[in-house]
């Protein structure tokens, strides 16, 4: 059996909000849209802020809703101080974080410091000439003579695809890590890092809570630009991109956030392969407050996979008093629900099985998401457990091929499920059963995943010892995970089955007098605690 300890003694620390929130992240075009034009916007998150009051989470993550050409649908910002007409404007973001506020919720917005628009003012001015003001402001090389680009990067939307494009206006290459459409910024450049901390800035001073700050680790490059080795030559440099600079960037940072007070929030994506690289991103606790813990959202449903996760994110982060963060989906990967059934496919299961089983897997991963010690980011529809949309090809449009875990949120009963209906539709086809796993219909059922979510969120709240309590991983059956949650003589134990059979319990898992305090599958469950762990069932058992 291994103990984790709370972490972080300093009292500033220990009682940050942002360490016992739950976060919820809104993909704007997505979400709700108000105004009837197929895409979601701001009036419409607005309007459902009491939804989420009722789910029960603390806080909200905003993706990009800036001014944008949309190539990357918001993350190629051409204005990062305004909001695009599409979803708003300044005077809709100002009362939907006053209202916001109003309700109990804190409100965390993107901030993307590695790149823009190629229709940004500062790209236009640096592509007129190798003398403008801004040139400087992005990466330029010249290539070699035989018209290869500067070296071997290759960019994470194609990787047939260099992460260069040569300007014909100059007649020289500009580095873009992402898309051509988001020439990488050149934070060598000190204007650059002051333009960018005024954004931060900006959004500060109009009352946001912190911010997600997007490929953080991105802002640093050697200056050399060196080839990738040939062992990892192929795999898009931003998830190989990982220099020494970075961090006295990002302590600047974090010394502005903090300036406003320490009740503001930087969450970093680290979008490295390792959890020892993204722990590196805390510092000595004056670099990010959370980061994103990758390896664990790839992690497959199996309670060896996670408890091994577990194990290594625990002592890891543990070593340098980091906090860590739990996700199970968010808007650039697969649903969770969608990946454990495209791997009970590979299995050979039958469709009506795999349905079965995806929703009983994904009621016991909320489980245990929601048990970890740790900050956990819901993405939206997963209180739902929505799949992700199949999404023909004359319909696709983002460039990384992540169209299917943005489809629109179902609301409701109508034609269009709280969208448009007809030939002028939603911008992306709805997801899968939306005639039933909308969210007016989970309203009235007791027994739905929206619900168990309630439950979970609720049972939270009330209990310190699953907010904030040390976590022991506890010996158990194969195929099950066991979590021993404590604080201050408060304890909880937690159960993943993460198989489809059903596993007898030890005596030291089913304490005599205890009971069952949470069930994955029943609204309503014994109170005893049974000798017996249900298939993909999950529990939470309390004295």
């Amino acid at each position: 059996m291994r103990r984790y300890a709370a972490a972080m003694t300093d009292p500033v620390l220990t009682d940050a909000w942002w360490r016992e929130a739950v976060f919820y992240q809104i993909y704007p075009r997505s979400f709700a849209d108000a105004n009837g034009d197929g895409v979601g916007d701001l009036e419409g998150i607005r309007s459902h802020l009491v939804d989420l009051v009722e789910l029960g989470v603390d806080a909200l993550w905003l993706s990009p809703f800036y001014r944008s050409p949309m190539a990357d649908f918001g993350y190629d910002i051409s204005d990062h101080c305004d909001v695009d007409p599409i979803f708003g404007d300044l005077a809709a973001f100002d009362a939907l974080l006053a209202e916001a506020h109003g309700l109990g919720l804190r409100v965390v917005i993107d901030w993307v410091p590695n790149h823009t628009s190629d229709q940004h003012p500062w790209f236009l001015d640096a592509a007129s000439s190798r003398h403008s003001a801004r040139r400087d402001w992005y990466v330029w090389r010249d290539g070699p003579t035989d018209g290869a680009p500067p070296n071997n990067w290759v960019a994470a939307f194609d990787l047939t695809a260099p992460a260069w494009s040569r300007d014909p206006r100059t007649e020289q290459w500009y580095l873009h890590l992402f898309d051509p459409a988001q020439p990488d910024l050149n934070w060598d450049e000190p204007a650059v890092v002051e333009a960018m901390h005024d954004v931060l800035r900006f959004w500060l001073d109009r009352g946001v809570d912190g911010f997600r700050a997007d490929v953080l680790h991105t802002i640093g490059k050697s200056p050399e630009l060196p080839d990738d080795p040939p062992e990892v030559a192929g795999i898009p440099h931003c998830a190989l991109n990982d220099v020494p600079v970075t961090h006295d960037r990002v302590r600047a940072i974090r010394s502005l956030i903090d300036s406003y007070g320490d009740d503001r929030v930087l969450v970093g994506e680290i979008y490295l392969t390792t959890t020892e690289a993204i722990a590196s991103y805390y510092g000595e606790g004056d670099e990010v407050h959370l980061a994103f813990n990758f390896p664990a959202l790839y992690a497959p449903w199996s309670a060896e996979r996670w408890r091994s996760s577990i194990a290594e994110t625990e002592a890891t982060l543990g070593a340098r008093g980091a906090w860590p963060t739990w996700v199970l989906s968010n808007h650039d990967n697969p649903r969770h629900r969608t990946r454990y059934d495209e791997a009970a496919a590979r299995r050979g299961e039958d469709t009506d099985t795999r349905a079965r089983r995806s929703e009983a897997r994904a009621r016991t991963a909320a489980v245990l998401l929601l048990t970890l010690r740790g900050t956990p980011f819901l993405y939206q529809g997963e209180e739902l457990g929505l799949t992700d949309a199949p999404i023909p090809p004359e319909s696709a449009l983002d460039p990384g091929g992540r169209d299917g875990c943005r489809a629109p949120l179902p609301w409701d009963a109508s034609p269009g499920h709280g969208w448009p209906s007809g030939a002028n539709g939603p911008w992306l086809p709805l997801p899968p059963d939306s005639e039933i796993r909308h969210r007016a219909a989970q309203q009235d059922d007791p027994g739905s995943i929206l619900h168990l979510y309630r439950r979970l969120l609720r049972l939270r709240r009330s209990t310190p010892a699953l907010r904030r309590g040390d976590l022991e991983l506890l010996d158990a059956p194969d195929g099950v995970l066991a979590l021993r949650r404590s604080l201050d003589g408060e304890i909880r134990i937690v159960l993943i089955n993460t198989t489809d059979l059903g596993v007898d319990l030890p005596s030291a898992l089913a304490p005599v007098g205890w009971q069952v305090l949470l069930a994955s599958d029943d609204p309503e469950p014994p109170a005893a605690v049974p000798l017996r762990l249900g298939p993909d069932q999950a529990l939470i058992l309390g004295p």
